[in-house]
């Protein structure tokens, strides 16, 4: 476990190349600085959590992963692919995409239309079929709820249809903010649960959370955000046994 001074000196256990490394990022929001210079690692095959208060830096940095938020220094690489600075609709074709904040689905379509329009940018016909069958499979409710329209479907329901939509884009890394937020506690349970599918079906997850406990169970490595700067890194399970981390960066 590192703080955000000697983040560099130790690899923490991971091995190999990163596949997607954040540089010194700095963005802003107007005139205010939302992400102060964080630098981060995501591997293959890992869950890597950002965790922090309302206003740390989580979203913010997501959005400017995905491409819809322009850094104004820094670099962000994928797969040794400089990304920073491409179109959000490129940065999905490479194999980066999101289910947002607040979902975003389409209340007006059907879960069926969402899912189409996850894979919109897709031509593999078979595989895209491979692939809804497989986010039916993994969220049963959708199945059941195909032809419904997203907007009349509950809270719980909605998120599953964000992942699956994203998951239609046929991520090798999957971007997920806030997906438990103001869910039934059983929810949040087969939400966790899933995610933990998805990686082991080969999908890399950086998943920002405010339910920072759920999501350090789940995750094999974790950065603590405070104020739009990196406070703290280490492996997922020592954060979560570490009653000080706890007490002083999880609200607990």
């Amino acid at each position: 476990m590192t703080t955000a001074s000697s983040a560099g000196e130790t690899s923490n256990g991971r091995v190999g190349e990163p596949m997607l490394t954040v540089d010194d990022l700095v963005v802003y929001y107007g005139k205010v600085a939302a992400v102060k210079g964080l630098s981060l690692r995501v591997h293959p095959g890992e869950i890597v959590t950002l965790i922090g208060s309302n206003g740390a830096g989580k979203s913010t940095t997501l959005r400017s992963i995905s491409g819809l938020l322009k850094a104004r220094s820094g670099s962000i690489d994928f797969d040794g692919q400089r990304i920073s600075g491409r179109e959000g609709h490129e940065i999905v074709a490479m194999g980066i995409c999101q289910s947002p904040e607040g979902r975003r689905i389409f209340p007006r379509m059907t879960v069926s239309e969402n899912l189409d329009l996850g894979a919109y940018l897709r031509k593999d016909k078979e595989a895209i079929e491979s692939d809804r069958a497989r986010v039916l499979d993994l969220f049963p409710r959708l199945a059941d709820r195909i032809t419904q329209k997203a907007g009349t479907m509950s809270g719980g329901e909605q998120q599953m249809l964000a992942v699956a939509r994203a998951l239609m884009g046929s991520p090798r890394l999957l971007l997920l903010d806030e997906p438990s937020m103001g869910l039934a506690p059983v929810l949040v349970d087969l939400i966790f649960n899933t995610i933990e599918t998805i990686r082991d079906q080969g999908t890399t997850v950086l998943l920002v959370e405010q339910n920072a406990l759920a999501a350090l169970r789940i995750a094999d490595y974790a950065y603590v955000l405070e104020s739009g700067m990196l406070k703290m890194e280490g492996p997922a399970a020592a954060m979560a046994e570490n009653d000080d981390i706890v007490r002083a960066y999880l609200g607990v």
